[in-house]
């Protein structure tokens, strides 16, 4: 029954790594196609293919949709969108490396408000592999600071939000469907994308009805907005709200590959050193170190 345990954990983490690989090879479709479709426009249009494609995949499991999983769905929408529209805001005034290293904060707070709310234990583990992949994320991704700006700000505020819609998911997850939390959380970040869409950013972009951009949002709906996020919610089931906080700010290491590899950009020494680091914190939160003969395992520790 352990092992059979313990294999649900390592393939709920596998699944989250393979969200964080479909986010960061959007990277390169997101940097090209916010030139055409203004921030709000594209996730009005990545939710909602996501949550037309969840309907009929899903469709069997509709009559399962409880006032409970609507309400906590929708409430995980709401923070959903927060996030991805204060990310793009800031985005607008910082670099691109800031935005991602400050979103990526969570993997620190989590782990704390997780145990302020909810009172989840938190152990010293848990805490230094998430310092360690801040510090990745940092050597990943920021080539110099030059002063905190308004998007700075912005951007960390994006990373509290994501870490509260995350210990969320991992509170409503272990008693509700994850994939039915999934779609009406779909439904609620679209509802609120298209209402707010044309009061920040004015009237329709006809240039997202082009066949290049058709196929972007495609792959951020049904990839990065579904399958991803659907991965994100089954693998928080099963995995400490810890130990998933490290394992998603993967998504900064897959996307300086997709960079690498789409847009032709370099990979320094300093990068690699933080892919490095950022897959110790991995293998530190997943683990602890317990297959190493000199660290005592949970088990005898507590004994």
């Amino acid at each position: 029954m352990k092992q059979n345990k313990k294999s649900v954990v390592v393939l709920a983490s596998m699944g989250m790594l393979v969200a964080t690989a479909i986010w960061g090879f959007a990277f390169v479709i997101v940097k090209e196609a916010v030139d055409v479709i203004p921030p709000i426009y594209m996730l009005a249009f990545r939710f909602t293919i996501a949550a037309i494609a969840m309907t009929v995949f899903f469709i069997g499991r509709l009559k399962h949709l409880t006032k409970s999983i609507w309400l906590h769905g929708a409430w995980l929408g709401l923070w959903l969108y927060l996030a991805y529209a204060f990310q793009t805001w800031g985005c607008l005034y910082t670099t691109a490396g800031k935005n991602a290293f400050i979103t990526v904060i969570y993997v620190v707070i989590v782990p704390f408000l997780a145990w302020l709310w909810f009172h989840e234990k938190i152990d010293g583990w848990s805490i230094v592999s998430a310092i360690l992949a801040l510090l990745g994320v940092g050597l990943l991704s920021l080539t110099g600071i030059d002063g905190v700006n308004k998007g700075d700000i912005l951007t960390f505020i994006c990373g509290f939000i994501y870490a509260v819609q995350m210990v969320f998911v991992d509170r409503y997850t272990k008693r509700e469907d994850p994939l039915l939390l999934t779609l009406v959380m779909m439904y609620a970040s679209s509802a609120l994308s298209w209402i707010t869409a044309p009061l920040i950013e004015g009237g329709f972009p006809v240039a997202a009805t082009s066949p290049d951009m058709i196929i972007s949002m495609l792959y951020l709906g049904i990839g990065s907005s579904g399958i991803a996020f659907i991965l994100q919610n089954v693998g928080q089931k099963y995995t400490p709200p810890a130990t998933s906080a490290v394992i998603l700010s993967m998504e900064s290491v897959f996307g300086v590959l997709s960079s690498v590899i789409f847009l032709k950009e370099k990979m320094t020494a300093k990068m690699i050193t933080g892919c490095v680091i950022m897959f110790l914190a991995i293998i530190m939160a997943e683990t602890k170190f317990e297959f190493l003969p000199f660290v005592k395992k949970k088990e005898e520790s507590d004994a």
